[in-house]
């Protein structure tokens, strides 16, 4: 199982990875409220944050979930366990 990434944003302080996302983005919420969500791009020197709708963010964990099990992922868990606890 892979571990747990986290990154420290300007403002909200502390996020943590909620779901592997598409070119190059990933899925991050708030670790005290769990009620902001961001697609975060990190390039070279620099990251990115966009802030987007919890439906959205639920859309994107729903949609890595269903990859991960196609392809039969080691880390199907940590996803799983990850959706629940962010998400129901």
């Amino acid at each position: 199982m892979s571990s747990e990434r986290y990154l420290n944003h300007p403002t909200f302080g502390m996020l943590y990875q909620v779901s592997s996302g598409n070119d190059g983005r990933d899925i991050y919420a708030t670790l005290y409220a769990q009620k902001m969500f961001f697609l975060v791009e990190i390039k070279q020197r620099e990251i990115f944050f966009e802030v987007i709708p919890y439906m959205d963010a639920r859309n994107h964990s729903e949609l890595n979930l269903q990859k991960a099990r196609r392809k039969g992922l080691d880390d199907l868990s940590k996803w799983e366990n990850l959706f629940k606890q962010t998400f129901l």
